[in-house]
């Protein structure tokens, strides 16, 4: 797999789109660190890294999320989309950081303060590299 992280946004996609309540995938410091941001903002319940066997049948660690829905059943993440990728990076300044639908939705950096939100970044005066926007 060349690209994880559009694999993790790809299995998180499909899994809102059916309505599952967690979703499980190969773990990594960086997906951690983009489920973290995903709780805080408010897009997941919460998410758990597995260590050896788990539902996939692979001995390596994993990631649970565990997807949030509105109190009908309405689904809480409308819209994953992937933006910088390995064969085009996309990088922004301090300045320039990227609103996702005017504020209703979030951008997801990696910056030289670790994995931040747009509106972290903002706080912190930090530009980075944009992996993906979330609404």
């Amino acid at each position: 797999m060349t690209d994880p992280i559009a694999d993790m946004l790809t299995r998180i996609r499909n899994g809102v789109n059916a309505k599952q309540a967690k979703i499980d995938m190969p773990a990594s410091k960086l997906k951690a660190e983009v489920a973290r941001i995903l709780v805080e903002e408010g897009y997941l319940h919460g998410f758990k890294v597995l260590d050896g066997k788990t539902e996939l049948g692979s001995p390596r660690k994993a990631i649970r999320l565990f997807l949030k829905y509105g109190p009908h059943g309405e689904r809480v993440i409308t819209g994953v989309q992937r933006v910088s990728r390995p064969g085009r990076r996309v990088y922004f300044g301090r300045d320039d950081v990227p609103t996702v639908f005017g504020g209703l939705g979030t951008s997801i950096l990696t910056t030289s303060r670790g994995v931040l939100s747009g509106r972290e970044a903002v706080k912190a005066g930090v530009g980075g590299e944009v992996l993906c926007n979330v609404w």
